[in-house]
């Protein structure tokens, strides 16, 4: 009962937030630079990830109860990220997600190996399980079937908790997504994927078409069960409705973000015949398109260009800069990426204040998003997602 009590009080705080007039701007900055609107400036967001573990250490949970203590960390996470005083926008109410089944268990009908080469969290290597042609025969399709049993005692346990605080939305959306390459990666194994490309282009082909396949039917597997729902909400993809607003919801109403990170080193030719052909029966079932991540896209901007939803290039701190804003202009969204460790370990901040100031000088007229994604640690400097993000929006505003 204390448990709850606390939990309540923490949802309180986050009702609060969301129904705020600072959340509403946030909001509608978001959806102005996805509308290809002028917003009042760039909106600026970081994603904490691994350094989270520095912000909200475990021994900062309250709770015992595993299902509160989700709770409870997720929305202490929000009340951090509200204190940093990014752009993040909190919804007004509580997802719970359909629950679907997945068989096999294992997803693929083989095991995804690792070999850790150091401490828990560190680094690892590849141990994938296709290591033969003849291993592809191993593999499985895999089956999404809805359980609704499930789901309703998760509606009804969230609701009898929260619901008078946050109203409790269910919500489903594709549980595989377009990128692929991971999961080829995963199976296949990094180096033997870049060998294949030259050494065995069938085998390759075969994986892909496999996992394009497995995608697409997953997707009509969820469809199928009449549950979809918009995902126009959240950092980055937080915009205008999508897409025809009559009658069922289909992928046509949702966003879709796919990248090519583990072909970041593959050619512009390469990476179209082995891995873009085969995103974009996936892509082009959604109503908009954000694509890349950290990879260097440089060379193969014209074929990101080629998505005919794209919405949004995402440019990494590998990616030229000049070379998307020349290509990309205003006819698209540009989410400017940072540098982790460009952010993290400096200790003259000038040099990151000038980095801001430089590159949003350069985005001045286009529609930009700011983003701060893959941290994995703060090095000693709990502060300095608060400082990156008072940087950033100072420099956002000056170029607004």
């Amino acid at each position: 009962m204390q448990e709850r009590h606390y939990i309540r009080e923490l949802a309180r705080q986050v009702a609060e937030i969301a129904a705020s007039e600072e959340n509403r701007k946030i909001e509608q900055r978001w959806r102005d630079v996805n509308a290809l609107r002028k917003p009042d400036r760039p909106p600026v967001w970081c994603r904490p990830v691994g350094a989270w573990a520095e912000l909200l250490p475990e021994d900062a949970l309250c709770c015992k109860d595993p299902w509160l203590r989700s709770l409870e960390q997720n929305f202490k996470m929000i009340l951090i990220k509200r204190d940093i005083g990014d752009d993040s926008p909190v919804d007004p109410y509580l997802s719970v997600h359909a629950v679907l089944d997945i068989d096999p268990p294992n997803l693929w009908g083989v095991d995804i190996g690792r070999i850790l080469t150091g401490q828990p969290g560190g680094a690892w290597a590849y141990d994938p399980p296709l290591k033969t042609p003849e291993d592809l025969a191993r593999l499985r399709i895999p089956n999404f079937i809805y359980n609704e049993e499930r789901t309703r005692q998760s509606l009804e346990r969230t609701h009898d908790h929260l619901g008078d605080i946050l109203p409790v939305k269910l919500v489903c959306g594709p549980l595989l997504g377009a990128t692929l390459c991971t999961a080829a990666a995963d199976l296949r194994g990094l180096l033997e994927i870049m060998v294949d490309m030259a050494d065995a282009p069938e085998l390759l082909h075969r994986l892909m078409a496999y996992l394009r396949d497995c995608t697409l039917r997953s997707m009509r597997q969820t469809a199928e069960t009449g549950l979809l729902t918009p995902n126009n909400t959240g950092p980055m993809t937080c915009s205008d409705p999508v897409g025809p607003q009559k009658g069922v919801v289909t992928y046509k109403n949702l966003w879709v973000m796919a990248n090519s990170q583990e072909f970041d080193q593959v050619s512009p030719a390469m990476w179209k015949e082995f891995l873009l052909d085969y995103q974009m029966p996936i892509m082009e079932q959604f109503g908009f398109s954000a694509y890349g991540c950290c990879e260097n896209l440089t060379r193969k901007i014209d074929g990101v260009l080629s998505i005919p939803n794209l919405r949004t290039f995402v440019c990494s701190a590998w990616t030229d800069l000049a070379a998307v804003i020349d290509r990309v202009g205003r006819n698209y969204v540009i989410m400017w990426r940072q540098k982790a460790s460009d952010v993290v370990f400096p200790e003259d901040l000038s040099v990151l204040a000038r980095a801001l100031d430089e590159g949003l000088r350069q985005l001045q007229g286009c529609y930009v998003q700011v983003v701060l994604r893959e941290l994995q640690a703060l090095a000693g400097h709990p502060d300095r997602l608060h400082v990156w993000t008072r940087l950033a929006i100072e420099a956002a505003e000056r170029y607004s």
